[in-house]
């Protein structure tokens, strides 16, 4: 494969999108788990479906070997079922009028709710026939989990609507300062265009070992967090040997979400092996199910690609892609948020944090490994809303700290020639103490332009959502020609051989790096 034509800024250079090699890929974005044929069989739900059903039992992947969870397994197994579909006069709760921006690789809609395209920040905003769509498969899983809405199966809050916030391109390429720019985002929209943005799911996992308070990216989450957004993110898959949850599970405000498992020789839930444990400190604040979880996948992506065996055709059409991780956990915990919302709307994100981690059972695991013990969302549903007792006090995360630090061991680029430094995925320059305090001012983000660089890649969902316009229109004409990041160019930014075939990656390789361990937060496909 030919090498790609670079970009230079301040010394630095890297690769166009897709370029010969990325690292980390999503790095630590969503640590993926390769998921483990035959696990064990939910609690509540009884004996695992060999594909899955809906709650009307109607078989929805009965191809798929081995045993799976299924989203109704999910459902029964956090008590979410029964609010679904309650007895007598009782109202449903399915998360509606709630939005969950889902910061991930892209999310497809079929088979979701409803899908609200926000901005494409990911490497693939370069080709207009890209930008929104997941071509990587991991956002549209945890999408699926979330608020799937078939004939066939729902998910965990199935009347949500989910905000696609795409900041991970089709070959899992991100770097940091996406991640931070689509938390910006996500809060200073929270309520543009008839949006309601109340929960952030991120399944993003980096290896930084920094201190939250002056981290760049805790910094976001918690200004997320105290501008009233749940914001959910997963633990990690390092498994028992570290003791420390990745970032930005470190920020002691926010839900960090360890996967579970269900124990066929006891009966009974457990952490995963794979699932990060704490420090004793900093802990996962709950678990909730985590392996062998089927949802929403996507034809052609390289997640379905590279693993066939992990996927089946369901009979409503749609694809379906088996995973483990504690991204697969995060996604169940962001839809309770949602559900919990939806029945109380006045709820803070402490009250919501409270209510899920002070009814979680405990597994009687050590509470680096299991937190407050496995998510009970009916149990949580029927809590009285708390008070005082919910207010957080920990440290405030006031930022101040790099980029650098917050990036740990994961760079974009090419092999040899990483992004880095104080220098973003968008060209501009990052100076944390500056940052910080336009995030609380809520102006970190002005028309298209982030930490002032213009990113001129993509449309808002075609400049329109839901019949309103995104502040009068597009970014900077919603096309590339020649655009710059600040002064630096494409040089052409062709494809070099490494092209997408419609949604399909014929070309482009791992160099090395895998999927267990540091990337976006799943553990397995299989």
């Amino acid at each position: 494969m030919q090498s790609q034509p670079m970009t230079s800024r301040t010394g630095v250079t890297w690769a166009p999108p897709l370029g010969v090699t990325w690292m980390p890929l999503l790095a630590a974005l969503f640590a993926t788990a390769l998921l483990t044929a035959g696990l064990a069989e939910p609690a509540a739900a009884g004996k695992p479906n060999k594909g899955g059903d809906s709650g009307g039992g109607v078989t929805y992947c009965a191809d798929l070997p081995g045993t799976s969870y299924t989203l109704h397994d999910v459902n029964v197994a956090i008590g979410a079922d029964g609010f679904h579909k309650p007895k007598g006069k009782q109202q449903p709760v399915m998360g509606a009028g709630i939005d969950v921006a889902v910061i991930d690789t892209g999310v497809n809609p079929g088979g979701v709710n409803e899908v609200v395209d926000g901005p494409d920040l990911s490497f693939d905003a370069l080709q207009d026939n890209l930008r929104h769509r997941d071509l990587h498969g991991h956002g549209t899983n945890m999408a699926g989990i979330i608020a799937t809405n078939t004939s066939t199966a729902w998910g965990v809050a199935p009347g949500a609507r989910i905000v696609n916030v795409k900041v991970g391109a089709g070959d899992g390429a991100v770097d940091v300062s996406q991640v931070i720019a689509g938390i910006d985002w996500a809060v200073q929209n929270r309520n543009a265009n008839g949006m309601n943005i109340r929960v952030i799911n991120l399944a993003y996992d980096s290896d930084a070992n920094v201190d939250y308070r002056t981290d760049p990216l805790t910094r976001a989450v918690e200004n997320a967090w105290h501008h009233g957004i749940v914001v959910v993110v997963a633990g990690g898959n390092d498994g028992r040997g570290i003791h420390r949850l990745g970032n930005p599970a470190l920020d002691p405000y926010v839900i960090s979400v360890g996967a579970g498992y269900y124990n066929t020789g006891s009966h009974t839930w457990k952490s995963a092996n794979f699932s990060s444990t704490g420090d004793g400190i900093r802990n996962p604040d709950l678990i909730a199910p985590g392996e062998a979880l089927v949802s929403l996948g996507v034809a052609g992506s390289y997640l379905a690609d590279t693993h066939p065996g992990a996927t089946c055709t369901g009979s409503d059409g749609l694809l379906y892609l088996r995973g483990s991780g504690t991204s697969q956990a995060a996604a169940v915990v962001s839809g309770a948020a949602a559900m919990l919302l939806e029945a109380r709307p006045a709820l803070t994100p402490d009250q919501v944090k409270y209510l899920l981690t002070s009814t979680a059972t405990d597994l009687g695991e050590q509470p680096d490994k299991q937190g407050h013990g496995m998510l009970d969302l009916a149990a949580a549903l029927q809590a009285p809303t708390p008070g005082v007792e919910a207010v957080q006090t920990h440290d405030l995360a006031l930022g101040g700290g790099t980029l650098e630090a917050a990036r740990g061991s994961f760079h974009v680029g090419a092999e040899g020639d990483y992004l880095q430094g104080e220098v973003t995925a968008f060209g501009g320059d990052f100076d944390s103490a500056t940052h910080t305090g336009a995030q609380t001012a809520d102006s970190t983000w002005t028309n298209q332009t982030w930490n002032g660089s213009t990113w001129s890649g993509g449309t808002w969902s075609g400049a329109t959502w839901s019949g309103g316009t995104w502040s009068g229109g597009s970014w900077s004409g919603g096309t590339w020609s020649g655009a710059t990041w600040s002064g630096a160019t494409w040089s052409g930014a062709t494809w070099s051989g490494a092209t997408w075939s419609g949604a399909t990656w014929s070309g482009g390789t791992w160099s090395g790096a895998t999927w267990s361990g540091a990337t976006w937060s799943c553990g397995t496909w299989s």
